[in-house]
């Protein structure tokens, strides 16, 4: 199954991952991996696959392998807190779940008793994983298991048997169309192509989009398009008139006008500004100037596989 996909470099060979973030809202993406998001302050709009939710201060919001997930906005002065890792750390033969709704509430976690075990189990998984001490992935991996299996004792399931193939089979080729999208970002691609690609009419393809990504088509197209062009500007000596082709754009007229629109800045303040460190603009939204927007996270990248 390929789509826009993130990947992550882990910090050790225990496919594991628990950071903090403030302030961020991100595109839409899927991972293999199994993501917790717990809000520890404010809030923030979000949609998994077809569930959308505003998610508040001490709700965790639960996204299985594969599901499509973005946020639309968080609250100023939110922090999110993310613990990421793989299905394997949970059975070598993991099969993914579809959750009636992927959130349990700040009630429904503190009356189930799981609050105080995901918090827990975040000092655990930092200070296992700094210490390195001897079975400190075995003591890892018991922990998430434990939290995760008591977990789905409460979350809500779907069981809305061929609802949810028709949906899985329309998600897959949903990520196919993204994967396209990415690997022939320099090429014309049109709305009415991806739609025919979908089996959808232009009109509800556009609505189907935006509901899954939450953004429009050709924003979506443009995002990626100047994220490889950030790539060419910060690691090549192209002319930018070869930039521009190489990226999809026809003149450098309407390049230059796009990318100050995503980024904040002209492809030239970008050069002077970003030096060899492209930024990855298909992943933090907001397109405020590219010095407050260079990713927080370098040991995350989002690619397609």
């Amino acid at each position: 199954m390929k789509a826009f996909h993130e990947v992550r470099n882990y910090a050790s060979d225990l496919m594991v991952w628990h950071r903090e973030f403030e302030n961020i809202s991100f595109i839409a993406h899927w991972h293999r991996e199994i993501e917790l998001l717990y809000i520890k302050k404010g809030s923030i709009r979000m949609q998994v696959t077809n569930h959308a939710f505003t998610a508040k201060e001490g709700d965790l919001v639960v996204c299985d392998t594969g599901e499509i997930h973005y946020s639309n906005s968080c609250s100023r002065g939110s922090i999110l807190d993310f613990i990421i890792f793989d299905t394997g750390l949970i059975s070598s033969h993991y099969q993914h779940h579809s959750f009636a709704k992927p959130l349990l509430t700040a009630e429904e976690l503190e009356a189930s008793g799981l609050k105080k075990r995901l918090l827990a189990l975040e000092t655990l998984i930092d200070m296992e994983l700094s210490d390195k001490k001897p079975y400190y992935q075995e003591l890892i991996r018991a922990a998430l298991q434990n939290f995760w299996f008591r977990l789905l004792r409460i979350m809500p399931m779907d069981e809305g048997g061929s609802t949810k193939n028709r949906r899985t089979v329309m998600l897959e080729e949903f990520q196919s169309l993204l994967s396209y999208m990415e690997e022939h970002a320099s090429e014309n691609i049109t709305l009415e192509m991806a739609a025919e690609k979908m089996h959808f009419s232009p009109s509800h393809f556009s609505k189907v989009f935006k509901q899954l990504t939450g953004t429009g088509f050709v924003r979506y197209l443009n995002t990626i398009r100047i994220t490889l062009a950030s790539e060419l500007l910060s690691r090549s000596d192209l002319p930018m008139i070869q930039i521009a082709f190489a990226c999809g754009f026809q003149n450098v007229r309407n390049f230059n006008r796009v990318f100050k629109e995503i980024t904040g800045s002209t492809p030239s303040e970008y050069s002077r500004i970003a030096g060899n460190e492209p930024r990855n603009f298909t992943y933090y939204k907001s397109n405020a100037d590219i010095i407050a927007e260079a990713e927080k996270d370098p040991i995350t990248i989002v690619k397609q596989t």
